[in-house]
């Protein structure tokens, strides 16, 4: 699954075929039906996995996150390594082609991803970062469909090569929406760390 993960992040679903992936693992393409009958198998079971990791990761940053600003940036940290090596179009790919495995998808954004992001929500609220006036329903599901826009190439057409350049850019900006003074504080603060990491 890791060598069909790779394809499919690095030139989407769509054009990457059984006989491809077969090739990557130096085995024949009859060998590879032992293990999943179809693509869509395939499909299901490499999704399936990477959302299990993507669960993984978010509550080990929410483990280890100073404060609900913190654990934004980590979980953006977290993006970034995913982001940099994917195809934008593969979320395409998978909601036109493999709609029974992108309804799956869609559950995990809107039952696990809702549920981490409304909790961030309410704890940078409850901790006074936030601001007070905020619906939190409202602010969460714009929060999972900010992340995802990136990946229309109808809204922008370059996001091939600058994906993580506009994700950076969209969770900015809701940072900055959401938090109160003393919470974009801690954002300068995490800006200025991330620049530190880098140069050193």
């Amino acid at each position: 699954m890791i060598k069909a993960d790779e394809l499919f992040s690095r030139f989407g679903i769509r054009s990457v075929s059984m006989d491809d992936i077969a090739a990557g693992l130096g085995m024949s393409k009859k060998t590879l039906y032992l293990s999943f009958a179809d693509k869509e198998s395939l499909v299901d079971a490499v999704f399936g996995k990477v959302m299990e990791e993507h669960k993984t990761l978010c509550l080990a940053d929410k483990k280890r996150a100073e404060n609900a600003v913190h654990e934004l940036f980590l979980a953006f940290d977290m993006m970034g390594e995913m982001f940099s090596q994917m195809n934008p179009v593969i979320i395409f790919d998978l909601e036109k082609y493999h709609p029974q495995v992108y309804k799956k998808f869609h559950q995990f954004k809107y039952n696990f991803l809702y549920g981490v992001i409304k909790s961030n929500i309410e704890s940078g609220i409850k901790d006074e970062l936030y601001r007070t006036d905020i619906d939190v329903d409202v602010i969460t599901r714009y929060r999972i469909e900010g992340v995802m826009l990136p990946f229309n190439s109808a809204v922008f057409p370059n996001n091939r090569t600058q994906l993580l350049h506009i994700e950076q850019q969209i969770m900015e900006h809701f940072l900055y929406g959401i938090c109160n003074t003393k919470g974009q504080r801690l954002i300068e603060k995490y800006k200025k760390q991330r620049i530190k990491t880098k140069a050193s």
